[in-house]
């Protein structure tokens, strides 16, 4: 969010260094690609003599007009980014953009001529859709530690922010302004009540983590394991490695009882040969 914020900082600083735009006149409007997004001249009803004039900026092409209640829309302009897509409200004026994307994000001029002109602006930012995130096992980690390390991890995103959150309570985050690659965040071990989270300034994606379809959950006997979840590679499962160490167990019970019984048996024949000296 703090990034979001200063990238729209900087952005109407320039705005205002370049365009000589009065920051009081423009109004920040955030949508989700593929949303429409209506713009609003706050005008009740257009008069005959009332003209309205909707430009984009820097270019200052014109895109709509209402002149004598003629409504006129220009979509073609701009490598017809806008075709099929800008509609006027006949009542209002109000500028309507549907099926928005990313290169609708600009700034966007107001004219209202009503005897005498306003000018307002609409810097319009538009997020990309946001992909829900994949939780996979880090095979390259599991060599050195029992422990599973997960990894949570998104492509192609801009201006987000990826986190893990054990229930409600925020672990770690990474917040980054422009992304075209993978982002990805680390846990060594984890439960069910662990998730990962892609959020932007309007909506977010959570993957809650479903630890037995990624590695084992961490508990208290997971030492106990431990040789053979290493033994049997990164690829061993834990109903595999029950069974080893079962069968360990009982190849172990089985050798105590050898040596027991070993030992009983020598001394049983101990015992023997001194009754057998006593009695010579």
């Amino acid at each position: 969010m703090f990034h979001t914020w200063l990238l729209l900082c900087l952005f109407l600083w320039h705005v205002v260094g370049v365009f000589d735009v009065d920051p009081d006149k423009v109004k920040s409007v955030s949508v989700m690609e593929g949303d429409s997004v209506t713009l609003h001249t706050d005008l009740t009803q257009i008069q005959d003599g009332d003209e309205i004039d909707w430009r984009i900026i820097p270019e200052h092409i014109r895109i709509a007009r209402i002149k004598r209640k003629i409504f006129n829309t220009y979509d073609d302009v701009l490598d017809g980014r806008f075709r099929g897509r800008l509609y006027l409200n006949h009542q209002t004026g109000d500028l309507t953009i549907t099926n928005i994307t990313t290169e609708h994000t600009g700034l966007y001029q107001l004219n209202i001529i009503t005897g005498k002109k306003t000018t307002n602006y609409f810097s319009v930012t538009v997020s990309g859709r946001l992909p829900v995130p994949v939780i996979i096992r880090d095979s390259s980690q599991c060599s050195s530690s029992s422990k599973c390390v997960l990894v949570c991890s998104v492509v192609n995103v801009t201006q987000v922010t990826l986190s893990w959150y054990k229930g409600n309570s925020l672990l770690s985050s990474i917040s980054v302004s422009d992304l075209n690659r993978s982002l990805s965040l680390h846990l060594e071990c984890g439960d069910d009540s662990y998730s990962c989270v892609i959020n932007n300034p309007i909506r977010n994606q959570t993957k809650h983590l479903n630890i037995t379809e990624v590695c084992q959950p961490c508990s208290d006997f997971s030492w106990l394991i431990k040789d053979y979840l290493l033994g049997c590679g990164c690829g061993c499962g834990f109903t595999e490695a029950v069974i080893r160490l079962v069968i360990s167990g009982l190849v172990g019970v089985a050798a105590v009882a050898v040596l027991v019984y070993d030992i009983r048996s020598k001394s049983v024949g101990q015992k023997m040969r001194e009754q057998t000296s006593s009695l010579k």
